[in-house]
């Protein structure tokens, strides 16, 4: 079987195999979306084909819209010449259950791909002709919170964010700089209103959105090479709105089961690619069932609430920031932290697999519902006690997902701070509440310690995770040695006052020598990790 429009149209062959199939007019749904388009979406990759084109194929088949999605690649131009082209937009979504049932769902609610290239004459214009309709109520994003970042560690722009702010809106190469250039040429059709939605990972970012592309029409405007009222029309929230966002499924890379699966049911050309700018793309995408997005209602061309049905939530902007501060600082993210650091350390390669060890299993259940549920900002649209439960029990559990605690552990540096921080924070300005209480959260500090020794609980070396204060934090531990004496209160005193890494100083609120304490049996010889955990947990 193909996955193309004429393969498709043996559909008794794909029920057949277990596929649901798309259950709306799709040459209609195109040629409607083409004359009338009201949702662009930048970035092609996994995120979006599991979960926002799933949404809308699902809005298509209730027969709530007669229009589907255009796509935009901006970064990898390789994703929509090799993936979606070939396969005429269509891809398949393998949603892998925690209860072992697979779900096989042959998406088709992308109707136009395109690459956002500058130097690509056809896509490019064809971009900004969809840019100037007044049908379009939004773009979407997910390129990651790096797409936005249009500066140099020093504060610099980067090179060719500056050669575009230069040259002007006209050819530009950079992501952001051709998003711009696409906003430019709608203001130019008579400043007509948009809503750019960032539904990336990254706190506030619509935030970053709005300050990417506002460095763009200032200085364009500056230096006269667009027109003086672009700036304003930029910032006019009545004209061209960034919300925030709050965005939650997890969608690793294609996996290599999932083509043996489907090669089972006589797929064709399944084979993961991997392109020359490194992504890897298939014409399967595989992820959990599990998904959440909740999206300010900031539309001034009209709210497209039709995709409300699909799940998606719309609500005002303090919500969606106390949904943020709900999974990134109780419900999930320190979860996530706590099994990645032990998991690198006694040598397991799932999370899921880490879920089977009933002392971690405890250890997590404690982190988030005896020390985070007590301080969680409640968002109101979503019971934390229900989140939690679905991360404890269907998530982190399920043995499909391929997620290792390898990957979580990167940059952990950077993300204790909030995700332990404002939970210690919360304690110490509460009146019913006290920091000493806290036993688990400063056990996951002195594992994460005791994992900057880059020495697994059986003595043997392993490869830390990338991390930027590595060459910072590592010469601290250095010359602690698995069953060796060791001043430990001496070793860390330093670090254990970085409000930097913790978001508190450890000494001020009095957990720094509970830290030392735990630490200190963490490295007594192999095995002291494990029974540390046993002890405590």
């Amino acid at each position: 079987m193909q996955l193309t429009k004429a393969g498709l149209q043996d559909r008794a062959a794909w029920e057949a195999a277990g596929y649901k199939l798309p259950q709306f007019d799709r040459e209609k749904v195109t040629a409607n979306t083409k004359e009338n388009p009201f949702w662009v979406h930048f970035g092609g990759g996994n995120l979006f084909r599991a979960f926002q084109a799933n949404v809308m194929q699902n809005i298509l088949n209730a027969g709530l819209m007669d229009r589907g999605i255009v796509v935009a690649e901006g970064f990898d131009y390789e994703i929509v010449e090799k993936m979606n082209h070939p396969h005429d937009d269509y891809h398949i979504l393998v949603t892998l259950k925690a209860s072992g049932n697979v779900e096989k769902t042959v998406v088709g609610s992308v109707v136009e791909s395109l690459a956002l290239d500058s130097n690509n004459d056809v896509d490019y214009n064809r971009l900004k002709e969809i840019f100037t309709k007044d049908s379009l109520q939004m773009g979407s994003f997910t390129i990651t919170e790096k797409g936005y970042n249009l500066w140099m560690p020093d504060g610099s722009y980067a090179p060719a964010v500056a050669a575009d702010m230069e040259a002007g809106p006209e050819k530009p190469n950079s992501y952001i700089g051709k998003v711009a250039s696409l906003l430019y040429a709608r203001y130019q059709a008579g400043a007509k209103p948009i809503s750019m939605v960032s539904m990336d990972n990254c706190s506030h970012n619509g935030d970053k959105l709005y300050a990417a592309i506002s460095a763009f029409s200032k200085e364009w405007c500056k230096r006269g090479l667009a027109d003086a009222g672009f700036e304003a029309y930029i910032d006019d929230k009545n004209k061209v709105a960034f919300p925030w966002s709050m965005i939650d499924k997890i969608t690793p890379r294609p996996d290599a089961s999932i083509v043996e699966m489907l090669g089972k049911d006589n797929i064709d050309g399944l084979e993961t690619v991997k392109t020359t700018m490194g992504s890897f793309v298939a014409p399967f995408v595989n992820a959990e069932e599990c998904e959440y997005l909740v999206i300010e209602n900031a539309f001034p061309n009209g709210c497209p609430t039709e995709l409300a049905k699909g799940g998606i939530i719309f609500t005002e902007r303090e919500t969606v920031d106390k949904v943020e501060k709900m999974k990134v600082c109780t419900c999930l993210n320190p979860l996530h932290t706590t099994l990645a650091v032990f998991g690198c350390i006694l040598g397991y390669d799932l999370l899921s697999k880490e879920m089977q060890n009933p002392v971690l299993r405890k250890l997590v259940e404690g982190v988030g519902y005896k020390e985070g549920l007590p301080v969680v900002v409640n968002p109101g649209i979503m019971d934390p006690n229900e989140f939690i439960n679905a991360v404890v029990n269907v998530r982190i559990p399920n043995p499909f997902m391929p997620d290792a605690p390898q990957r979580i552990a990167t940059d952990t540096s950077q993300k204790l701070a909030i995700r332990f921080g404002e939970t210690i924070k919360a304690y110490a300005a509460s009146d019913e509440l006290n920091v000493a209480d806290l036993k688990l959260i400063p056990l996951v500090f002195a594992g994460w310690l005791r994992y900057l020794m880059a020495v697994d609980d059986n003595g043997n070396a392993f490869e830390l995770s990338a991390d930027p204060m590595l060459p910072e934090v590592c010469p601290v531990v250095a010359d602690v040695k698995l069953g060796e004496a060791c001043d430990v209160k001496a070793t860390l005193k330093d670090i254990l006052g970085n409000k930097k890494i913790w978001g508190v100083d450890l000494h001020e609120v009095g957990m720094a020598d509970l830290v030392c304490q735990y630490f200190e049996e963490m490295i007594a010889g192999p095995g002291a990790v494990a029974k540390t955990l046993e002890k405590y947990v």
